[in-house]
């Protein structure tokens, strides 16, 4: 089947269980068959059925098998036209800014301390028992 070229408003008809596409990276996906496996819940589809879903399918981070899935499902690509919504995150391949990881040790570091003032307090702990037993 050669794929479509469909535009915002066609997508857009296509926005119930029984019919539903939606737009990821600019290309165009028939889930209907799909809505009911969806591990996530039909919901979460329904919510972006007809719609760019773009956003939502990256903030979940679906894995490789999950992009795969959708490969058998493609329809056809999403043509473009002024007044259009941009997209929201980049295309795939598109360069993002450095993520900031100057606090990542952060974490460890203060897994670190609260461990060592544990074993300290720990030991005090025993110091003190064993002292106050000699005594009685």
């Amino acid at each position: 089947m050669a794929l479509q070229e469909l535009t915002y408003q066609d997508v857009a008809e296509h926005n119930t269980k029984k019919d539903l596409y939606v737009v990821i990276h600019d290309k165009i996906y028939d889930i209907t068959k799909f809505v009911d496996e969806h591990p996530g819940g039909e919901e979460v589809l329904l919510d972006v059925a007809g719609q760019d879903s773009t956003e939502a399918f990256e903030d979940v981070g679906h894995s490789d098998e999950a992009r795969e899935a959708l490969e058998p499902l493609l329809v056809g690509t999403l043509k473009r036209n002024p007044g259009d919504p941009k997209p929201k995150t980049p295309l795939p391949g598109a360069v993002s800014p450095a993520a900031d990881n100057s606090s990542a040790g952060l974490g460890v570091g203060l897994y670190a301390v609260v461990l060592l003032g544990g074993l300290v307090a720990f030991g005090a702990y025993q110091y003190l028992q064993q002292q106050q037993n000699q005594q009685a």
